[in-house]
């Protein structure tokens, strides 16, 4: 019989749990539409920050919780054991999806699947609006979330604030950094030196940090070491940004994908999570963690079975938690 390794990956995932979805957003899961395929789908990544308030203006509570319900039972059948899902909380959505996602938790039961939540800032924190709608339901997140570029200038700012939220809580903090493919972004730098500051060393997360692989090695590896002081642990989402459009702009040559082989040879905690499904951001994503496994593995070139097997479960559990 031939040897496959593709197999034997599969089998020691399961054999050691399942897989860790550690990064998604299950409250926008199938809400994309064939007007979408036509118009909105290749928008930059800022403009659907605002596109998705069209869904969000008018969406329930049941709307969200039929979102969430569609996620979950297609990581049921991608074997998935435990799911780390962002929600927007903001003055467009509200509530409605948080408390969509309270009851989801029973359906991830009933299916065998951890279901943690952290909070979306998509609206920023800076803004006191937005930053009191969130402090108002911290205590029912599992995890505090952060997207720094929400409060576009004022990121410092920002880190500060959802740092605080985490020093008073004792929960984890997850930081969506470095998401553009671009040497000009130094966002986990950033992060890692502001974990360092305010003494939350292992308590953060940066999820992407795509932006990594295209600085010099020589930036790259000080970075590193930073990362490594902070205790930094990383969430790779392949399929995600893998898709990231040509450009003209001379850099590192690389894939635009978070440098994994150079985190694990680092000493540094990586995860992977598939972000989003059928939505405007991924909308032909449909959660299938081996893909994203795939995709990782062959864009990074990095085949440490032993390795891929903790990135697609242990570790993902870890950095939830």
């Amino acid at each position: 019989m031939k040897y496959n390794p593709l197999n034997e990956l599969k089998k020691r995932i399961i054999d050691a749990g399942g897989f860790c979805n550690s990064h998604a957003h299950f409250d926008r899961a199938g809400t994309v539409t064939e007007e979408d395929l036509r118009e909105t789908v290749n928008n930059h990544l800022f403009e659907k920050w605002t596109l998705v308030d069209r869904f969000k203006s008018s969406a329930t509570q049941s709307d969200y919780y039929e979102n969430f319900s569609y996620a979950l039972t297609l990581q049921k059948q991608a074997k998935v054991t435990s799911v780390l899902s962002f929600v927007d909380v903001d003055y467009v959505c509200k509530y409605h999806a948080l408390n969509a996602a309270m009851f989801a938790k029973d359906l991830a039961k009933f299916l065998n699947i951890d279901l943690k939540i952290a909070c979306q800032t998509l609206k920023g924190v800076v803004d006191l609006h937005s930053r009191e709608l969130i402090e108002k339901r911290l205590d029912l997140f599992d995890v505090i979330g952060s997207l720094p570029k929400a409060d576009r200038g004022k990121e410092e700012e920002h880190l500060d604030i959802v740092m605080g939220w985490a020093k008073e809580t004792g929960k984890r903090l997850h930081v969506h950094a470095d998401q553009l493919n671009s040497a000009e972004e130094k966002e986990t730098e950033l992060l890692a030196r502001k974990t360092i500051q305010h003494g939350l060393e292992g308590r953060v997360t940066a999820v992407h940090s795509i932006s990594l692989a295209a600085h010099p090695k020589a930036y790259r590896d000080e970075v590193y070491k930073i990362c490594k002081d902070a205790d930094l642990s990383f969430i790779t989402c392949p399929t995600a940004w893998i898709d990231h459009p040509r450009s003209e702009v001379l850099s590192v040559g690389h894939n635009a994908i978070t440098p994994v082989e150079e985190l694990v040879e680092n000493g540094l905690l990586v995860a992977i999570g598939t972000d989003n499904i059928n939505d405007i951001y991924k909308p032909y994503c449909n959660g299938d963690m081996m893909t994203e496994l795939r995709v990782m593995l062959e864009a990074t070139h990095f085949y440490n079975m032993d390795e891929l097997v903790k990135i697609a479960t242990i570790n993902g559990k870890k950095i939830i938690s």
